[in-house]
């Protein structure tokens, strides 16, 4: 993984890097799934969108991390995920999903309410029609 952070974006503005990523082949991006799922822990970052545009080329790779994303205390990584991710996955992908969406939308941890995971966790199961 080492030989790897040199892809990484140094900073929140740092769209060659991202470019770069996008021509990275699909192993050397499945090890950089972790640290690219850092950067959209705030969506306003500059470079955010861009990368869970590039992350959802790979959906059967990044759905481990973004389960350990949904198991974290970090509700507002959790409500970006949902947005920007898991929102925008394939079908067959959102499905894995479900069933922790829908305890997230019906009960939700205090957490997850007033950070309106909860919000976020409805309009992605209104989405894909399965509320």
């Amino acid at each position: 993984m080492d030989h790897l952070r040199e892809y990484l974006p140094k900073d929140k503005h740092d769209f060659e890097s991202v470019a770069v990523l996008k021509g990275l082949e699909r192993e050397k991006i499945t090890e950089l799934i972790p640290n690219l799922l850092e950067w959209l822990r705030d969506m306003n970052w500059p470079i955010a969108a861009e990368i869970a545009r590039l992350l959802l080329r790979y959906p059967e790779e990044v759905i481990p991390h973004l389960w350990m994303v949904l198991r974290s205390g970090d509700e507002i990584w959790k409500y970006w995920c949902l947005e920007y991710l898991v929102g925008e996955l394939p079908r067959i992908h959102f499905l894995v999903f479900k069933e922790e969406l829908e305890r997230i939308a019906n009960q939700p941890t205090r957490g997850e309410e007033l950070e309106e995971v909860h919000s976020a966790a409805r309009r992605v199961l209104e989405f894909f029609g399965t509320n």
